[in-house]
């Protein structure tokens, strides 16, 4: 959600601020601002604006050395100047920037307006600020013991930087749900809540846990607990490049990481596929032949694009393994007291690995004994960390708010979870190797589909006008309709609903008019003559189709058909997600929508 970056050096904290912010943008938020420290002082500059906004409200930067800045997305209080970040206490000498929520924000305001306070604005954040600065008055004997005497009073998830003008050599960090990263440099020190805010400056980083604080000088770092016990860290050195988080010549991420896929499938395929033995090999689960055939169920958890993910992995255990397997959103299993068996294996999904919804569904999880593995694409990630054994999806940086190459790794990895568990059980060698051949076909196959872009592109401006979409799956494409609506939905503003075809004789039938287009997946699989039946019911109320589809179908059955190569029966589903995102894509290009930062959203739900 919103994003934190710092900076502690020889270099003016400014320009370092701005473009960390810049590069935090994709997660989404509606005001900015900047601290910097400079001869005793703090100087705040924020607004409710956009990061180029911000640089033009700065002007000429000062040459302060340290500052934190943050891009806000509203929680308490509605976007404006008094609610951006960062917030200060009543002398404006202590700054503070944070993500999260604060959940006893209403009882500590009423505490602290007891005591004399005058609040500048609505958010749980500027109580901070102001607990840090009672822990002064009552005697704290560092910026450190401040922050950690505020936090002893705070419930609620945050990661958070503070500053104190007094000091202006150091600024104190901290995590609770919420991430933190410290990036290691040459006489300067960076932090973050995402490695893009750092990758440009470095790549040795290290990942803040939960219940951590860390004090961060120019020249070290040193991590303690929330109970002042010393924590040792050693550094992570990042895979990535700051190249990797660059447009490539694309107008936009989403299209960038559209593009990307082939390659991405590609790396998520590497070295995991065993040829030989027809079967997938997934050293991260750390289970054995004997371990895996003691699994008796698989569940599937995440939020979003991840939980329909989690759906069509379902499905391609229960096919492949013949193993009971459902997915469910994170963010209910965690309140519902699930029976948690020790025969099931727990599958938590998240591109980012810092879900907070998919976090606790985790941390639940360990609590009751579940054996839980981690499916993520962020290295040192929360969720990774947690888990300690999963999966990594290697998709690369996806900055994009819609996921896309994330979305597809996760279906091409569940379906080498699939082959594994399979193949100990009753998964024999010539369906292990059609699977297997399948797999490494993808790569191509997408690279097939996206040759059609022009196509699909035509496509959706034909129906850019629509007030509304239907996107219509049967059994393994039930979780592809659901995603390829959530896509039309999060990035066009168009609103669209996903239903199994037959359920809407039940209901949904009512909507349909020559008003309403409805995005139909027919695979050629033992559904076909079913869906095309689905097709002709809505037809004879007037509604245009638009047909996905790998096999031919009755001349004018559709008004718009768009073809994807044909795989194996169980994989098609991953095919046929590929063009919902061209065409999402470039329907929301020609409603002039902002692609990448759809409005409301953001990248990492670090919140409830």
């Amino acid at each position: 959600m919103c994003g934190i970056v710092g900076y502690v050096g020889h270099k003016a904290a400014t320009p370092m601020l701005l473009e960390g912010l810049r590069r935090l943008e994709y997660r989404g938020y509606d005001s900015a601002g900047i601290a910097v420290i400079h001869r005793g002082r703090m100087k705040i500059i924020k607004a409710a604006v956009r990061v180029d906004e911000l640089r033009e409200l700065v002007g000429t930067p000062g040459p302060g050395t340290i500052g934190i800045g943050h891009t806000r997305w509203a929680t308490h209080g509605g976007p404006s100047e008094a609610n951006a970040h960062p917030h200060f206490d009543t002398s404006k000498r202590i700054a503070v920037v944070h993500n999260g929520i604060i959940e006893n924000a209403d009882m500590l305001r009423a505490k602290l307006a007891a005591a004399g306070v005058t609040f500048a604005s609505e958010t749980d954040t500027e109580t901070i600020a102001h607990l840090v600065a009672a822990a002064w008055q009552a005697g704290a004997a560092s910026l450190e013991d401040a922050v950690r005497t505020a936090l002893s009073e705070v419930e609620g998830a945050y990661g958070l930087a503070v500053l104190d003008a007094r000091y202006p050599e150091e600024m104190v960090v901290a995590r609770n749900g919420s991430p933190i990263v410290l990036g290691i440099g040459e006489g300067e020190m960076f932090v973050a809540s995402d490695v893009a805010a750092l990758v440009r400056h470095t790549q040795r980083v290290v990942f803040l846990d939960d219940g951590e604080l860390a004090t961060v000088t120019a020249a070290d770092f040193r991590t303690s607990t929330l109970q002042s016990v010393r924590t040792a860290k050693t550094p992570t050195i990042l895979d990535v490049d700051d190249a990797r988080y660059g447009l490539g010549g694309h107008a936009d991420y989403m299209h960038k990481e559209i593009s990307e896929q082939p390659e991405a499938i590609g790396r998520a395929l590497l070295g995991r596929v065993d040829e030989r033995f027809a079967t997938a090999r997934l050293d991260g689960l750390r289970l054995d032949a004997r371990e895996l055939r003691a699994v008796r169920r698989v569940k599937f958890l995440g939020c979003g694009s991840a939980y329909y993910a989690g759906q069509l992995g379902a499905n391609l255990i229960e096919e492949l393994a013949r193993l009971p397997a459902d997915a469910e959103p994170a963010s209910e299993f965690r309140y519902r007291n699930p029976v948690v068996e020790h025969d099931t294996l727990y599958v938590v999904v998240s591109q980012s690995g810092e879900t907070a919804d998919t976090l606790a569904a985790v941390e639940e999880l360990k609590r009751k004994g579940g054996q839980v593995i981690g499916v993520v694409n962020a290295v040192g990630s929360a969720i990774a960390r947690e888990c300690g054994r999963g999966i990594f999806l290697h998709a690369g940086p996806e900055v994009s708010v819609a996921s896309t190459k994330a979305l597809t790794n996760m279906s091409v990895c569940f379906a080498l979870l699939a082959t594994l568990l399979g193949r100990v059980r009753d998964l024999g060698v010539a369906d292990g190797a059609r699977i297997v051949s399948a797999l490494s076909a993808l790569p191509g196959q997408i690279t097939d589909i996206l040759e059609q872009e022009n196509e699909i592109a035509t496509a959706a401006r034909q129906f850019k006008d629509a007030r509304g979409m239907f996107f219509i799956g049967r059994v393994r494409c039930w979780p592809v309709a659901r995603e390829g609506a959530q896509k039309l939905k999060e990035i066009s503003y168009v609103h669209a609903e996903a239903y199994q075809a037959a359920e809407l004789k039940h209901g949904p039938l009512a909507l349909i008019d020559s008003g309403m287009p409805s995005v139909v997946l027919i695979p050629d699989d033992e559904l076909l003559s079913k869906n095309i039946a689905t097709i002709e019911q809505i037809k004879a109320r007037g509604g245009p189709i638009i047909a996905i589809t790998n096999t031919d179908l009755p001349e004018g059955l559709a008004d718009k058909v768009i073809r994807v190569p044909r795989s194996t029966r169980e994989l098609d589903p991953i095919l046929l997600t590929v063009p919902l995102q061209l065409f999402a894509y470039h329907l929301a290009r020609a409603l002039d929508r902002d692609i990448d930062k759809p409005r409301n959203l953001a990248k990492s739900v670090t919140v409830e």
